[in-house]
């Protein structure tokens, strides 16, 4: 079922017996009450492309009755739950369901939620016997993800990865990644690769595997991009730059704005490593001290000022990306407005797609 139109049909003739929905039941307040584990963000290499974006759980009595789990049970446990972000998850989300084993382990794309440069994956790993996946005392806090898998997705770009343990103790757990491109997100048939999981041991200061094996599926990635468009062309100024908003991309689950400033950014010639004082202050001048704050209709702002991004210094000017995932999923419908440096945008009627 590769189409959203066919996996939402196959749900509406879905039934359960009173075993299945009290078991359902029982896992969702169970995972309702877990703790949301840290995200460590990693920049990366302009020039890298890195990364997926991995989520959530799969629910074990509706699988073993062989009843695929919900698109929106799926990825909500990072995106959120309510009925709103619901509605928003299976409209944009889409099932995938591609996997490959190796040494008595699986590991499954189960699905996909994205907008124009951003996108977010699901894949869970289980092991097919039943039997504890992860070793005794082993936490999903203790995995490394660095070098776990090879997904490429576009050009250039940042990105998270962690894993999620439902269930500590069980045959599976989930890896979450997102990756945000400063260039438009490839979609069509791409190639996962995984080989061997480690994990740090704290005691030894070093790393040791926890899975051995080699993993590789391709898949079809195909999302609805929910964003809509906002401003361009407008100016302001700070910290003796002039910027102009070139594109605002804005989607349920995540931001992405274009600018130029109007004077050539200087990188001074040290070598890779630690970054020099004059760098980091080119960087905040030109990109981290753009403030980026969303107020939602409730009156809440989120300050996405911290965000990823890119610099790319031309003749005289400069061109510059900031953008963020969201930690959850936030309807169109429930934001008022969005600020940029000191330009404010309301979102509604006004914006276009």
């Amino acid at each position: 079922m590769h189409k959203m139109k066919d996996y939402q049909d196959f749900y509406n003739y879905l039934s359960y017996t009173t075993e299945q929905k009290a078991q359902i039941a029982a896992k969702a307040a169970a995972a309702a009450v877990r703790r949301k584990p840290e995200r460590k963000w990693m920049h990366l290499s302009k020039i890298a492309a890195a990364a997926a974006c991995l989520v959530c759980a799969l629910t074990v009595t509706a699988e073993a009755a062989g009843i695929p789990t919900p698109l929106s049970e799926l990825l909500a446990p990072t995106f959120g739950g309510s009925v709103a972000q619901t509605e928003v998850i299976d409209n944009i989300g889409h099932p995938i369901g591609a996997s490959d084993t190796d040494n008595g382990v699986t590991i499954q794309a189960d699905a996909v939620i994205g907008d124009e440069y951003n996108i977010c994956m699901v894949y869970t790993i289980r092991r097919d016997d039943g039997t504890p996946l992860l070793p005794e005392g082993v936490t999903a806090n203790h995995l490394l993800s660095g070098s776990f898998d090879c997904t490429s997705y576009g050009k250039g770009g940042r990105g998270t990865a962690y894993f999620v343990d439902t269930v500590p103790g069980d045959a599976e757990i989930q890896y979450v990644t997102v990756f945000s491109s400063d260039e438009p997100v490839n979609q069509g048939k791409v190639t996962a690769q995984f080989h061997d999981l480690f994990c740090y041991d704290d005691t030894a200061k070093e790393r040791f595997p926890v899975l051995e094996g080699s993993w590789k599926f391709r898949f079809d990635i195909a999302y609805e991009d929910a964003s809509i468009h906002l401003g361009g062309g407008e100016t302001f100024s700070q910290d003796g730059l002039n910027f102009t908003i070139t594109e605002i991309r804005l989607s349920p689950l995540a931001i992405s704005v274009a600018y130029e400033v109007d004077s050539q950014v200087q990188w001074s010639n040290a070598e890779s490593g630690k970054l020099p004082e004059e760098d980091k202050r080119e960087s905040e001048r030109y990109q981290e001290n753009i403030a980026v704050l969303l107020t939602k209709k409730d009156g809440t702002v989120l300050d996405l000022t911290v965000s990823g991004g890119s610099l790319a210094a031309e003749e005289g000017k400069t061109i510059g990306v900031k953008g963020k995932v969201f930690d959850q999923i936030i309807p169109l419908e429930d934001m008022e407005s969005l600020t940029v440096g000191d330009v404010t945008f309301p979102i509604g009627d006004n914006s276009n797609a």
